[in-house]
């Protein structure tokens, strides 16, 4: 399938967005992905839509914006106007409301669409929606803060998505991805990578990226 490498802006220096956009391109990101944070259904807070709608203007590559937050219905119609050029809400917030009317006000917007789960929750959750989903989104980190160690065991996930439901659609890792983890998620069934302080704290991103590229090909040789 074809990989994507997202560096999590997360990681970025929040006072030179501009010049780290740039930089992750250069470097040759595929994606930027853009956490947005409530308080509410994570504990931080990060940025909301005119930021979003300001990297929309500089930016050259898809915006991969993943809503960590409580109530994406009520939010979702800003950010898909803000330029989000795929749109992330977590299957722990269907509670509130019912994910098909929001998967299709996204696909209407020319957006693509995605459900997230966090590491304690059974990707059972989105089999209802996966012939309408363009990506599941595994968690390997409790979402709402950077620099956590990546689980391993919430591979068994992606293995079960691909193998036993044929989820042919994108499967994006979030948490924890380095050089010493990429690997093991390719081969389980990822075929997009976000990574934080792995390349926003790289000396040299650019040959992080070509490291993250050597271990997806390998693990796709072995």
């Amino acid at each position: 399938m074809n990989c994507k490498i997202a560096p999590s802006l997360l990681s970025a220096d929040f006072a030179r967005l501009g010049e780290e956009l740039a930089r992750a391109e250069a470097a040759g990101a595929d994606w930027h992905h853009v956490d947005v944070m409530d308080g509410h259904f994570v504990h931080n807070i990060t940025i909301g839509v005119p930021v979003v709608k300001s990297l929309k203007a500089i930016a050259s590559i898809p915006l991969d914006v993943h809503l960590m937050i409580t109530d994406p219905w009520r939010h979702a119609e800003a950010f898909l106007e803000a330029g989000a050029d795929i749109l992330t809400f977590h299957a722990e917030t269907l509670y509130m409301g019912e994910a098909r009317p929001l998967i299709a006000q996204i696909h209407a917007a020319g957006a693509l669409a995605a459900l997230s789960i966090n590491p304690e929750t059974s990707e059972e959750l989105v089999l209802p929606y996966l012939e309408e989903l363009d990506m599941v989104l595994v968690m390997s980190v409790r979402p709402g803060f950077g620099g956590q160690s990546f689980r391993e065991d919430v591979l068994i996930k992606v293995r079960r998505l691909r193998e036993e439901h044929g989820f042919a659609g994108d499967i994006q890792m979030d948490g924890g991805i380095s050089r010493d983890s990429i690997a093991a998620c390719a081969e389980a069934g990822c075929n997009v990578f976000v990574a934080g302080s792995a390349l926003y704290g790289a000396a040299d991103m650019q040959s992080e990226i070509e490291v993250f590229r050597e271990q997806i090909a390998a693990s796709a040789k072995s």
